[in-house]
């Protein structure tokens, strides 16, 4: 990542509408700001949210609220709790989130 010509500022995300993307069940709620390539979205997940697809993106996410399981294709499960993040690379490692607490999440791709 090369973070170039992305003058100083502050983001207030709650003056961001999110946008509304399902799951296999539940729901996944974006606020979602751009800068050159880079994406950053505080994203929500519902209780019981399983997101419907595998995602081979690369992300840094750290979870500020709830509990987050991501799961690998290999099949290695991981937890997050408040305070907890992971990161992966673009194409490195499919992966795919679940909640049944819910989750609030900052996420940097």
């Amino acid at each position: 990542m090369n973070m170039t010509q992305i003058p100083f500022g502050t983001t207030d995300w709650t003056q961001i509408q999110p946008t509304e993307h399902n799951g296999i069940v539940g729901k996944a709620f974006w606020r979602t700001q751009h800068f050159g390539e880079i994406r950053v979205r505080m994203v929500e997940y519902t209780p019981n949210y399983e997101s419907d697809h595998w995602c081979s993106k690369g992300h840094i996410l750290l979870c500020l609220e709830g509990e987050l399981e991501t799961t690998l294709e290999d099949g290695r499960v991981f937890v997050l709790k408040p305070g907890m993040s992971y990161q992966v690379a673009d194409n490195a490692e499919a992966h795919r989130s679940r909640t049944s607490l819910g989750a609030k999440l900052f996420i940097v791709d």
